[in-house]
């Protein structure tokens, strides 16, 4: 007979199987990263941009118009870095600077609309997969991985904050 308490087995098994599956969506999201990086890898050769570019891109995309500074701490870039990157995106035609209306002596970067069609075409397979993957999930389930999704981007955010200050 087993001399241990009464559910002890039962909470150790419960939190066996729970530390199983924390890894296993940490090892999803670490699959999820590289294929992802791997894909935009991919787009980025298909438009003749560096990665490093495409992230910028996509950042003052979702985060536009954004001055250069505000940019590259988002990117985790030095600033020298980023100008390189700028200058190549907007010899591409892929970016714009305007003045800053509220501060004359500063930029702002946005995006030439014009220009994203492109992008969305290539990332056009990837999305109707996810398209698809989501219809197989009920609202309630949408709403609980988009929090987790948001949550998750957010640590990730962090940790990149607290390793560039360190």
């Amino acid at each position: 007979m087993d001399s241990t308490l009464p559910g002890t087995t039962s909470a150790a098994s419960a939190a066996r199987r729970r530390r199983r599956l924390t890894h296993r969506i940490q090892d999803g999201l670490r699959d999820l990263s590289i294929q992802m990086a791997l894909l935009n890898h991919q787009v980025g050769m298909h438009l003749d941009l560096r990665d490093a570019d495409l992230e910028c891109l996509d950042l003052i995309s979702r985060h536009g118009p954004i001055g250069p500074t505000a940019l590259a701490k988002r990117a985790g870039m030095h600033p020298a870095t980023l100008t390189g990157v700028l200058d190549r995106l907007e010899r591409g035609n892929w970016v714009v600077r305007t003045p800053n209306p509220t501060d004359r002596r500063s930029v702002l970067v946005q995006v030439v609309k014009e220009r994203t069609a492109e992008i969305a075409h290539l990332f056009a397979a990837m999305n109707s997969a996810v398209d698809g993957i989501c219809s197989d999930y009920d609202d309630a389930e949408l709403v609980l991985i988009a929090d987790f999704l948001l949550r998750t981007s957010r640590a990730g955010r962090l940790a990149t904050d607290e390793l560039a200050d360190s």
